[in-house]
């Protein structure tokens, strides 16, 4: 099977990168904020429907409709395969979310850019440099470092302790989900377009979420309510086509790590939202100095892993 190979455009792929990992970083916060007037199946199905809408006006607009019978059936396989991947995705991360800390999401989350990272050198022949290998050395001890002192703050609260693995393995779950889903994308993207791959995908997961949405719920939204899902909407339609983008011009590897960066984001953001909106209820706890420890090592991790290059 022939791979698909990166454009080379990697200052454009670099910048799609960053764009992805700012979005995804404020992306919890809102979703916490929805989450405590909504249930989770039914966020997922308004996401992926608003998605749908906006990125298929934009290309009915320009004239840019796709046709996925141009795809042979190992095309059409991926895709489903894609779409009911990142599906998942999304309701596990939001299952997880309602049991943890954007913080704790976030970070717990980086299992699926790393995952994605090593897929790339499986799948697509991509290669680390000895510096890249130190980066991920040090982006899995931060962490295990930060699991382990969240751990530590929870203490000896049974039911605490329950609630976070619980929220645990629902996270890891979603990341597996997300890197397969990531692999599949960036094969995809051999017969369609970074847009049409991500619009075929978003309707499929909103038919997937039909039947189980409570539709009138949205009704039952207040103001803060439904801003905080407008803006989900629009975070998954612009997230993910960026992300998709990426992948056409930078190879996963170094996406991937640039992704990493997100629990960063999330911390900066809940400060900064928090201070600006004191009545945000996103549960935000102080964090340890060894959990901030454990984030600025996967944060020196990601970078060397993205920045390092083949002489």
């Amino acid at each position: 099977m022939e791979r698909h190979q990166a454009s080379g455009r990697w200052r454009l792929g670099f910048t799609l990168a960053c764009t992805t990992m700012l979005l995804w970083g404020s992306l919890p916060i809102a979703l916490k904020v929805v989450l405590a007037q909504m249930d989770a199946v039914t966020i997922t199905f308004y996401r992926f429907l608003g998605a749908t809408l906006v990125v298929g006006t934009y290309l009915a607009v320009r004239g840019r409709l796709p046709q996925p019978g141009r795809l042979d059936r190992r095309g059409q396989t991926m895709l489903l395969g894609a779409g009911l991947f990142l599906g998942i995705n999304y309701l596990m991360y939001l299952m997880g979310l309602d049991l943890t800390t954007p913080a704790d999401a976030q970070v717990l989350l980086q299992f699926g850019p790393l995952l994605l990272a090593f897929g790339g050198l499986v799948v697509f022949r991509e290669r680390f440099v000895r510096l890249q290998w130190l980066g991920a050395t040090f982006l899995v001890l931060g962490l295990g470092l930060f699991f382990s002192s969240q751990l530590g703050a929870i203490g000896e609260d049974t039911q605490g302790r329950e609630q976070y693995f619980l929220g645990n393995a629902l996270m890891v779950g979603a990341a597996m989900f997300w890197a397969s889903y990531g692999l599949l994308q960036k094969q995809l993207l051999r017969q369609l377009s970074s847009q049409h791959v991500m619009l075929c995908i978003y309707a499929g997961c909103a038919l997937l979420f039909l039947p189980s949405a409570a539709i009138t719920g949205l009704a039952m939204l207040d103001r803060v309510g439904l801003i905080a899902l407008g803006y989900c909407t629009l975070n998954t339609a612009i997230g993910y086509g960026a992300f998709a983008e990426a992948l056409e011009h930078w190879e996963a590897s170094r996406v991937s790590a640039v992704l990493a960066l997100t629990p960063f984001a999330t911390l900066v953001l809940i400060d900064l939202g928090t201070w600006i909106w004191p009545t945000l209820d996103v549960d935000h706890r102080g964090l340890p100095w060894t959990s901030f420890a454990g984030a600025g090592l996967v944060v020196v991790g990601s970078l060397l892993t993205s920045l390092a290059r083949e002489r």
